[in-house]
C-alpha cells in the first residue's frame, strides 16, 4: 500500500535544519539537520505512525489536500510519499492469532515431525506474498 501525506516543514532558527509535522497523523513530529535528512525522517516518523494503526486494526486516516494545509510564515508544505509495504516488513511485529482446519491425518504427520505450525504457515504466506509482488 502506498499512502502520500503532506507535511509542514518548517526551518530552525539557525537555518540548519527543518522540523517535520505530519498534520493528519497526531503527534507525528520529527526534524533533520538537513532537508533530505528532515524529508526521510518524516516519511520513517509518518510509516511508524501509521504501522501503529494498522496493526491495532485501525485504518490509515485519510490525507488532507495541501492547499489545506497552511504552514507558519518561512514554513513550507511539501508530500511525504510512505511505501506501507515495505515499511512493515522491515518493522512490523504485530502477530495476529488465526485458527485454520487441516485434515487430521496431516496434522497426525506434523504432530510427530514436531512441526511448528505457526512457523510453517508464516513462511507459506511470506513467500506467496514475495512472489506476488
Amino acid at each position: 500500500m502506498k499512502l502520500v501525506y503532506p507535511a509542514i516543514f518548517s526551518p530552525w532558527e539557525d537555518g540548519k535544519g527543518y522540523t517535520v509535522e505530519v498534520p493528519d497523523l497526531p503527534g507525528c513530529v520529527t526534524e533533520g539537520p538537513t532537508l533530505a535528512e528532515a524529508i526521510f525522517m518524516g516519511e520513517d516518523a509518518a510509516a511508524g505512525w501509521v504501522l501503529d494503526e494498522l496493526e491495532d486494526g485501525r485504518s490509515a486516516p485519510v490525507a488532507s489536500a495541501m492547499s489545506d494545509i497552511h504552514p507558519e510564515e518561512g514554513g513550507f508544505v511539501s508530500l511525504l510519499s510512505l511505501d506501507m509495504d515495505a515499511y512493515a516488513e522491515k518493522y512490523g511485529s504485530a502477530a495476529v492469532r488465526k485458527n485454520c482446519t487441516i485434515p487430521a491425518w496431516l496434522n497426525t504427520f506434523a504432530e510427530s515431525q514436531h512441526v511448528n505450525f505457526s512457523k510453517v504457515l508464516t513462511d507459506g504466506l511470506t513467500q506467496l506474498y514475495q512472489s506476488s509482488r
